[in-house]
């Protein structure tokens, strides 16, 4: 029965590594030919490093740049360093939530608060003084009539959006577009029949021109699915921007058009087959919604490179803060406080929401002026990015060569380092310890045994070898100088290895049939005086000297 080797040391995982501390080791030598330009010499005409050639052809010197001042770090930065990395990391996204509490309250609640009605356009068919003075003196303020001579054309015009209603006095009846302002439809026609009963006039007759389906009641669908493509088409170019800083142009690009047709199709598709919100057109508004999504991508790429982990918050104030009230999906311009009833000219959610109320329900503006904004956002997109990516590419050299860092990137460092210290030491908790190549066991002395020494009578060891020591005699190397036949090359020894490690692979070539192998020939001798295989060279004085036998081979 042999014993287990002790002697090598441990986490010996690479095979140039056997445990101590690794040496460096030598510089490779140069693989490639030299240059046949005439070696290290550079090429007639090539710039020399420290120069630079002018204008008229001769060559300057560069001039050096100046030593950067360190940077100055403030009292409270410093204090904030000596926090808890996770609790650095915390209070440095906590302007995010802050940042959700003032835009819902400036913009959600101070826009919706208190919806009233201003210079809601009204086409008067003909002339009705009586009726304009009698709004005028009821609701002043809130009510704007435009006299038309035809009654086809106040029609088109509350169908396209330009007018709210339109009456004609002759017929006294009232056409409105519900599919097209749900609240519009609902409160003016009931203000028009209020001052026509106090004159003295019947109450109206309301005939509709647009009305909404059943799967859209109150003519919100529209806002939603805008809001929709709005979320996603920032969100994609928002983490582009955050981490994917030094991705190229076109790469950038691929990712926002991918990224947006994927978003198209399925906010189109969980809107209208899914869910049953939108019938029909499903081919035309995935196409709307990805022109809008790569719009919106683009622009936001653009602005990422000035603002930087900042982007969520100039993205949600164009795109949701901002676009949300002034959309005209929730109430239209007319009852919306300024400055929301203006940017309904300009924010993307007026021409979204124009487009798909003029593709689903034939009402609203056409697609010219959607388009016209859509061309707009993107090409503003393209204007920043060409400028933005040299902005930052300039602001990273002087962050590089002035060795300036923010706070986000001490507090994330620290992280790291915390993190892998406390990895180190729950891995030395439970026994382990982390190497270049992975984690392995540490085994101490006191209890270290080997499980291949240990089988059972039928089958030997747990590797499949013989516990017993084999009867095999002396085996002595023969050298390639020792040899009288064909000197053969050795191959290449693996550094680090044990002489053991070279006799079975020696031991092997010889029992396959005396074939050349990697390693020198043997032959097996009888042993004769029953003594044991050689002191290995690479043992140690203690195990020279013990006289015992190491490892399961060590007797052959």
């Amino acid at each position: 029965m042999s014993t287990p080797r002790n002697d090598v040391p441990r986490n010996n995982d690479l095979p140039d590594r056997d445990g101590g501390p690794r040496q460096n080791s030598a510089p490779k030598q140069r693989a490639t030919r030299p240059s046949t330009r005439g070696g290290s010499r550079p090429r007639r005409g090539a710039p020399v490093a420290g120069t630079r050639p002018s204008r008229t052809g001769s060559t300057g010197r560069v001039r050096q740049a100046p030593v950067p001042e360190p940077q100055r770090i403030s009292r409270y930065r410093r204090w904030f360093g000596t926090l808890h990395p996770s609790l650095q990391l915390i209070g440095l996204q906590l302007w995010m939530p802050l940042f959700f509490i003032v835009g819902f309250c400036l913009c959600y609640v101070f826009a919706f608060h208190a919806p009233h009605p201003h210079d809601v356009p009204i086409a008067l068919v003909g002339s009705d003084p009586t009726l304009v003075a009698a709004m005028q003196k009821a609701l002043p303020g809130e009510y704007l009539f435009h006299t038309y001579d035809s009654l086809a054309q106040a029609k088109r015009d509350v169908l396209a959006g330009t007018m709210a209603v339109a009456y004609d006095p002759s017929t006294n009846e009232v056409f409105k577009a519900t599919a097209h302002q749900f609240q519009v439809a609902s409160l003016v026609p009931v203000a028009l029949s209020t001052v026509l009963t106090g004159i003295g006039v019947a109450a109206p007759t309301v005939t509709e021109l647009a009305p909404l389906p059943a799967w859209d009641e109150y003519g919100t669908v529209a806002m939603y699915v805008m809001l929709a493509w709005c979320i996603g088409g920032y969100m994609v170019a928002m983490f582009i921007g955050i981490m994917g800083g030094p991705l190229r142009h076109r790469t950038r690009m691929a990712v926002i058009v991918v990224g947006g047709l994927v978003i198209s199709l399925i906010t189109n598709t969980l809107a209208g087959p899914v869910v049953g919100a939108i019938h029909g057109h499903w081919i035309e508004l995935v196409l709307i919604a990805w022109g809008w999504i790569v719009a919106i991508g683009l622009a936001v790429n653009g602005l990422s490179y000035f603002v930087g982990r900042f982007i969520a918050a100039p993205a949600m104030i164009c795109f949701v803060f901002l676009s949300m009230p002034s959309s005209g999906g929730a109430y239209p311009k007319w009852f919306m406080p300024e400055p929301f009833a203006w940017l309904n000219n300009v924010v993307v959610g007026s021409s979204m929401v124009d487009m798909i109320k003029h593709q689903i329900y034939g009402v609203g503006p056409s697609y010219s002026r959607g388009l016209i904004t859509m061309a707009c956002y993107a090409g503003a997109g393209l204007v920043l990015m060409y400028f933005g990516k040299m902005w930052w590419e300039r602001r990273r050299i002087r962050a590089i060569v002035t060795g300036r860092t923010t706070m986000f990137q001490d507090a994330q460092t620290a992280n790291r380092e915390f993190l892998g210290k406390q990895r180190d030491a729950e891995l030395e908790r439970h026994g382990l310890t982390s190497t270049e190549t992975g984690t392995l066991s540490v085994l101490r002395d006191s209890d270290w045994e080997d499980d291949r020494a240990n089988g059972d009578v039928f089958m030997g060891g747990r590797d499949g070898l013989e516990t017993e020591t084999t009867p095999t005699g002396r085996i002595p190397v023969v050298r390639g100088a020792d040899r009288t036949g064909p000197v053969q090359r050795p191959g290449p020894t693996r550094p680090g290895s044990g002489a053991s490690r070279s006799l079975r692979s020696d031991v092997t070539a010889e029992a396959v049939g005396g074939g050349a192998g990697t390693g020198p020939r043997t032959r097996p001798v009888p042993r004769v005086d029953g003594s044991r295989a050689p002191v290995r060279s690479d043992a140690s004085g203690r195990d020279a000297d013990d006289g015992r036998p190491h490892g399961r081979h060590a007797d052959r």
